[in-house]
């Protein structure tokens, strides 16, 4: 299994959805919303249950998971195409 985490994270758009597949679980589990996240103090707070709940850090794990993984490609990992960029591929000059 190999992924290309260096181009992945030059991307923000996959950064903001390991993010969001972070915080959606935990924030749907205690019945909050991310408008109830006014304080350092309470997404702090909210890591700590997280981490003390071993069911939660489960949907946490598989929403990561879900978020990580390509199912255009058999497997976990990146294609070998993918493997080799250096940075995001920009498709939108592409013409069929």
């Amino acid at each position: 299994m190999k992924i290309n985490w260096k181009v992945r994270f030059k991307n923000p758009i996959f950064i903001a959805q390991i993010i969001l597949a972070a915080l959606t679980p935990l924030l749907a589990y205690v019945g909050l919303s991310f408008a109830d996240l006014t304080t350092w103090w309470t997404l702090w707070d909210l890591f700590v249950q997280a981490y003390s709940n071993p069911y939660l850090l489960a949907l946490i794990v598989i929403s990561v998971f879900n978020t990580v993984t390509d199912p255009t490609v058999k497997g976990v990992g990146d294609s070998r195409q993918a493997l080799r960029y250096e940075y995001p591929r920009d498709d939108s000059n592409f013409i069929e």
